[in-house]
């Protein structure tokens, strides 16, 4: 089927069956390999990306169901320059990643987080975060990574 993907301000039509996971569409048709696969059941949250400025687990969400949506992957927080995105440097400063197997998931839903509340006390973080799963961190530098940006970041998408 023929679909047309917003993703960090580019527009693309991508041919896909109708069964290909938004996930998938991303990583294999367009290259952006930023947004992770972990269980592929919706639980761990490392394929997170914002559709139409909303949380959504990309392995569970079907490219065709995004058809005409607005996409925000990991690779449009940093500027166009290049210039890192206040929580990839906070979550670099405060020790919010090790493997970096979740960090993708874990930077969309901070930054949907900021985006609705710029300064959210460290027990809305810790709700907010709870749905992605971290097996290195402990999730102490993550929640510190998410306050230290708080007040700093702009909306997710292309700079």
């Amino acid at each position: 089927m023929k679909t047309t993907l917003t993703v960090n301000g580019e527009r693309h039509r991508v041919d896909v069956e109708p069964r290909r996971t938004l996930a998938d569409a991303l990583r294999e048709d367009l290259g952006l390999t930023g947004t992770h696969l972990g269980c592929e059941h919706g639980v761990c949250g490392a394929c997170t990306v914002l559709v139409d400025g909303l949380p959504a687990r990309a392995c569970l969400m079907l490219a065709v169901q995004a058809d005409g949506a607005e996409v925000a992957t990991v690779e449009g927080l940093a500027a166009a320059d290049g210039t890192l995105h206040p929580l990839q440097e906070s979550f670099s400063r405060c020790h919010g990643l090790q493997c970096g197997a979740c960090t993708p998931g874990m930077l969309m839903t901070a930054a949907h987080l900021l985006a609705t509340d710029p300064e959210p006390d460290r027990a809305t973080i810790r709700a907010e975060m709870a749905g992605n799963i971290c097996r290195c961190t402990g999730y102490v530098g993550i929640v510190d990574a998410v306050a230290d940006a708080a007040g700093k970041v702009r909306r997710p998408g292309p700079a």
